[in-house]
């Protein structure tokens, strides 16, 4: 034992009237001479904690016991990706011509593991390329995004309502970032269909896209016209509590404020004044993806990852997925309803039957008895 643990235990040796008492009973397990003083090392720290054990019960561990056990589960989080499609290939002095992305509205799934600091995340991003992007939506194609949604609502409604719900894979869109084109005066009738058609289905984030295209002026004309005036629900961010400081308030109103988030990409990463970074080289400058003078990038990546990734799975969870599922049990209920004023069913038969077996019996029952009270009474008189 070192002379600070000798020091800390002739502190509680001699200040703690309690734990002094009971060291009598104690052998000490080391024998220092310090400042000209006997100290005796006991195992004084047990007896603080069995005098702090006296008022202390337990659930406050509630929540790492919680934490332990998500974190060895592990998180799932779906992303969708729909509306405008805005890549183009990289500025470059080489190259002269961009080839075009091919589109189409087939469903394209990419699934991707990762951790960090111990944390496990299935991360999948769902793009949609062509949906909502000069085409029209065939609503009756079975492989188009809203149809896609509710398969994903009907495999886990089936796996939650089986028998083996152990291991159940989340599979539900939980947010769906849809792009604006930046050309134009606001949102195309495509686009409006298309929102409607996913709004309540799907947490929607609108983003408007190649900011890089616009000036400041047009991105603010642009995020001061609200997407709700066109009967569409996009994702709300939950008010903050009272008790929340100052520095989440301010970054919480300036991510409503920043609806539909003006972003930019680029997979150049680029180096200046031996900084690196990933942008877009133009004859007038660099534009910066993550500078937040130049793109909404950094809040939208800290809005879906820091801050509000579970706040868009509860309300997946607990909004658009109940609809849905509280629309399959009434129709169910309705066929059931129907199927019964159609056939009837079969156990009203089952006991319609027993209850004419039942009197039949009744009936037999009375008449054998008549029977035998005339028996009785002839039985009576002949012996008379």
């Amino acid at each position: 034992p070192s002379a600070r643990w000798a020091g800390f235990s002739y502190l509680l040796i001699y200040k703690s009237s309690e734990i002094y008492t009971n060291l009598h009973r104690v052998s000490p397990i080391k024998s220092l001479h310090i400042n000209n003083r006997h100290i005796n090392l006991f195992y004084v720290c047990v007896f603080c904690l069995q005098d702090q054990d006296k008022e202390y019960v337990g659930f406050a561990t509630l929540p790492n016991q919680v934490h332990r056990k998500t974190v060895k589960k592990g998180f799932t989080f779906t992303l969708m990706v729909a509306g405008e499609s805005l890549i183009f290939s990289d500025v470059a002095p080489v190259r002269v011509s961009a080839e075009r992305i091919n589109q189409t509205v087939d469903i394209v799934k990419h699934t991707i593991s990762i951790e960090e600091k111990g944390i496990k995340l299935r991360l999948s991003i769902i793009d949609t390329p062509g949906f909502g992007d000069h085409c029209s939506p065939p609503l009756l194609d079975p492989d188009m995004t809203p149809y896609y949604i509710d398969q994903q609502f009907e495999q886990y409604f089936r796996d939650e309502s089986g028998l083996n719900r152990r291991n159940i894979q989340d599979n539900r869109v939980h947010c769906c970032l849809y792009f604006i084109s930046p050309f134009g005066h606001g949102l195309r009738p495509l686009d409006v269909e298309c929102m409607r058609a996913l709004h309540e289905k799907v947490n929607i984030v609108p983003i408007l896209a190649k900011a890089d295209s616009l000036t400041e002026a047009e991105v603010c004309r642009k995020k001061m016209k609200d997407i709700r005036q066109f009967g569409i629900n996009i994702y709300q961010f939950p008010e903050c509590d009272s008790d929340e400081d100052e520095d989440f308030q301010r970054q919480d109103q300036l991510l409503k404020d920043s609806i539909p988030f003006a972003v930019i990409g680029s997979n150049v990463q680029m180096e200046s004044k031996g900084r690196k970074f990933r942008g877009r080289v133009y004859p007038w400058g660099v534009v910066e993806v993550e500078n937040p003078a130049h793109s909404d990038f950094l809040l939208l990546r800290n809005m879906l990852v820091r801050t509000h990734m579970q706040d868009l799975k509860d309300v997946t969870r607990e909004t658009h997925y109940e609809n849905y599922r509280a629309q399959c049990i009434q129709n169910m209920t309705r066929m059931v309803v129907q199927e019964r004023k159609h056939f009837p069913l079969p156990l009203a038969v089952v006991d319609a039957e027993k209850e004419r077996l039942i009197f039949e019996k009744d009936e037999e029952l009375r008449r054998m008895q008549e029977v035998l009270e005339r028996i009785q009474e002839q039985m009576q008189r002949g012996g008379c």
